[in-house]
């Protein structure tokens, strides 16, 4: 079973209704379909009712870096896995604590509770 599809009961209730949520995607190769793959999980999120926060470009002139593989877009932080050997880069990792980060400090400044 699925992640999302573990998520029923969650769902029949709507108990995620109204909770901000981000998303972090792994592909195997450039081109994998990072965008694709945060797209489609979106569609999952809208039927729980949550709150989608995407970073957009707040990540600065990291989103724009081209001096190596890096994944990640406006949609969520994301990492090139390749074979399961790859490690994350330098990149991949400060995009991600931005996430967490960006998705803290909203979650503060519109007061939500859980």
């Amino acid at each position: 079973m699925g992640f999302f599809d573990s998520t029923h009961e969650l769902w029949m209730e709507q108990k995620l209704a109204g909770k901000p949520a981000g998303l972090f995607v792994s592909t195997g190769t450039r081109g994998g379909g990072q965008e694709t793959t945060a797209l489609t999980a979106v569609t999952q999120l809208v039927h729980h009712g949550m709150v989608y926060v995407s970073i957009g470009y707040t990540f600065g002139a990291g989103m724009f870096r081209m001096d190596g593989i890096r994944g990640g877009s406006p949609y969520g932080a994301g990492v090139y896995s390749g074979d399961g050997s790859r490690e994350p880069s330098e990149t991949e990792l400060g995009l991600a604590e931005h996430q967490g980060r960006y998705m803290a400090t909203l979650v503060k400044r519109f007061g939500h509770s859980p």
